[in-house]
């Protein structure tokens, strides 16, 4: 049975950092690109940061560019994602995701192979 688990969420202070993770099985998650989504109550789930099966590139939204750092075990099959600094519209649910391609993870979400059930973020003083 493929599962992605998450874990780490919960409430955060803004400026504060974020550690998520995401535990895989089920396939042979080392072959698979990783990433993390987030989406923001009310808007549509989009994806924060990207890194390859191999762990040698990453790709990083707009919104996390310079706070954010994915990274992947793949001897554990897991996939992290620390961002710093959070700001208030960080908060959402955040999703881990898995894809044959990056170009997969890349392309419309709902076309993504693999997801996570998800977990909340809140940021708030």
């Amino acid at each position: 049975q493929v599962q992605l688990v998450e874990s780490g969420g919960g409430s955060v202070h803004p400026g504060g950092s974020l550690r998520l993770s995401c535990a895989a099985s089920g396939v042979p998650w080392s072959n698979y690109a990783m990433g993390w989504f987030h989406q923001a109550p009310g808007k549509e789930r989009e994806y924060v940061a990207i890194i390859s099966w191999s762990g040698s590139s990453t790709w990083y939204s707009d919104s996390v560019k310079g706070r954010g750092t994915i990274s992947r075990d793949r001897t554990k099959s897991t996939v992290s994602l620390q961002v710093n600094r959070l700001k208030p519209e960080d908060a959402g649910v955040y999703y881990c995701a898995a894809d044959e391609s990056v170009a997969g993870l890349l392309g419309p979400w709902q076309e993504v192979d693999y997801w996570g059930q998800g977990i909340q973020v809140f940021v708030s003083s």
